[in-house]
């Protein structure tokens, strides 16, 4: 009696929670549509997209990745030994991308308007190839699901006759899938002055793709696990341990990419600089990429549940983090800050919330999971949540190993982001400089010399005059003050930089371009003291 008494508590608080997460998003959905985004949200001219744009859509768009990546893995590659995973994996795509749609429409200014990319063809936006690849792609999963819903109601020709079209309908999606994920990072190539070098990459599309891969394997077993918990809906665990083998493989090539791609753009240090966007990428390769490519390497660790359980949530948590730096972080030295609203917070969380609900229909009324489940399985007690099983396990588990590790290393590195954030806002408080008006030319923005710190090898300290910089009478400031040269203290600049390098003053001064090389000829510029 006991036990169902808590039972029925602990659905009657978790009702309560939804029911609140529903009624606040709907009054700020009311908000949204009736006073507009000004009223309900904190985006500005200077920063057009937030939460709404970095998570519910470039997020949500990564986390329905499972879709075509076990789609291709069993159709495509006859991985047959995926099959039990593929309808789950399916729904969640599919469900991913109708809230994806979901979360545009909010962002949108005019969402009316939506059905303009349709008819009003633009193919040089990438706006516009993003918008196609939406709406088809959304098509091709509902046309993959379809099978399952008409099982359900019992119509065995309906589901014949889209299984005949199953193959092309995921060759389709799979390369449309391709186009989309990869083209949210394109959507960021036209920001090469304004998104931070950690983040901006003439390669980011791939970055996004490859991530993707790693991302829709952790899903597959997340939604696996939680599945368990409240379903008693398990798949085997040899199919997810392979699955967590497809993951390492996908990790490793990023992490090979992205150093590659960093050093050779000669931005890698800026990794390590004491700064909120040095901590914050810090933040996201360790906990997404480094730390579970690790433990997948560490075989007991890929065969444990609760430690593949873990990984799985790093690597989700992990490329969640990536994309919001992409979409906020990376965005904020150059637009300012930006901390969405609790209207915005709670349209998301309305979102979500909506998610799981459908899924959690589909699942009880649905052919979803394989019907072949072991009775015996499905009567055993499910943990409240799959760590408080493991911290009752005996300390020598290496699943112990996974969850310290984890904690520490989420502690650790949000104490080092959150050192970063502090540390610039305290730069940020000071009093603002009065920025001049370039309309009015450079005579009267009152330019003066700047001494650049000198260091402790440099032959001689080094004044740099904007007179002869810049345009007298179009004088274009953002062209260095974007990203190479922030508009900070000359004291602010940090000791260690190089200011050689291309980043720097080496990105015009290079003997090619513009002037004489400065890696070169010294005494022109080290002519002080």
């Amino acid at each position: 009696m006991k036990t169902k008494l808590f039972s029925m508590s602990r659905i009657s608080v978790w009702h309560a929670v939804l029911v609140g997460i529903l009624g606040a998003g709907l009054y700020s959905t009311y908000v949204r549509f009736f006073h507009g985004l000004g009223a309900s949200t904190a985006l500005r001219d200077g920063f057009p997209w937030g939460i709404w744009i970095g998570f519910d859509v470039m997020c949500g768009v990564a986390l329905a990745a499972g879709g075509f990546t076990i789609s291709a893995a069993v159709y495509v590659f006859h991985a047959d030994r995926f099959k039990p995973i593929i309808r789950p994996t399916i729904l969640t795509a599919f469900l991913g991308y109708l809230l994806v749609c979901v979360g545009l429409m909010f962002d949108l200014g005019h969402p009316w308007r939506i059905w303009h990319a349709i008819v009003m063809w633009n193919p040089h936006s990438v706006m516009f190839e993003v918008a196609w690849c939406v709406m088809l792609y959304s098509t091709v999963l509902a046309l993959e699901f379809s099978p399952i819903f008409f099982e359900g109601v019992g119509w065995k020709k309906a589901a014949d006759a889209v299984h005949q079209l199953i193959v092309p309908l995921v060759i389709l999606g799979v390369l449309l899938s391709m186009l989309h994920q990869s083209s949210l990072g394109t959507l960021f190539l036209i920001l090469p002055t304004k998104l931070h070098p950690l983040w901006y990459s003439p390669i980011l599309p791939i970055f996004f793709f490859i991530s993707a891969i790693a991302l829709g394997c952790g899903m597959t077993i997340l939604e696996s696990f939680l599945s368990y918990r409240a379903f008693r809906k398990r798949i085997e665990m040899h199919i997810l341990s392979d699955l967590g083998k497809v993951m390492a493989v996908a990790l490793m090539l990023y992490l090979f990419v992205k150093y590659l791609d960093l050093s050779s753009r000669g931005v890698l240090g800026l990794a390590f600089q004491p700064t909120y966007e040095g901590r914050m990428f810090l933040f996201e390769m360790a906990l997404g990429v480094v730390a579970p490519l690790i433990l997948l390497l560490i075989n007991r660790v890929r065969r444990d549940e609760f430690g593949l359980f873990a990984i799985a949530c790093m690597v989700v948590l992990g490329t969640v983090t990536n994309r919001l730096n992409v979409a906020t972080t990376g965005l904020e030295s150059y637009a300012g800050q930006y901390f969405p609203s609790w209207m915005e917070l709670s349209i998301t969380a309305m979102i979500v919330s909506v998610g799981f609900v459908a899924f959690g229909l589909a699942v009880k009324y649905l052919p979803v999971f394989p019907k072949e489940e072991l009775e015996a399985e499905s009567r055993l007690p499910v943990p409240l949540l799959p760590f408080v099983d493991a911290l009752a396990r005996p300390l020598g588990r290496p699943v112990m190993t996974v969850f310290v590790a984890t904690v520490v290393l989420v502690i650790a590195m949000s104490t080092l982001a959150y050192s970063g954030l502090l540390a610039r806002k305290q730069v940020t408080a000071e009093p603002p400089v009065q920025q001049p008006d370039i309309s009015a030319g450079l005579a009267e923005m009152n330019f003066r010399e700047v001494l650049i710190t000198k260091g402790s090898e440099s032959p001689g300290q080094v004044t740099f005059n904007h007179a002869t910089h810049v345009d007298m009478e179009k004088p274009a400031c953002a062209d260095c003050h974007s990203q190479r040269f922030r508009i900070l203290k000359t004291t602010a600049l940090p000791a260690k930089v190089d200011m050689h390098d291309d980043q720097h003053c080496g990105s015009c001064h290079d003997g090619k371009k513009t002037s004489f090389n400065v890696s070169e000829d010294c005494e022109t510029c080290h002519s002080g003291q």
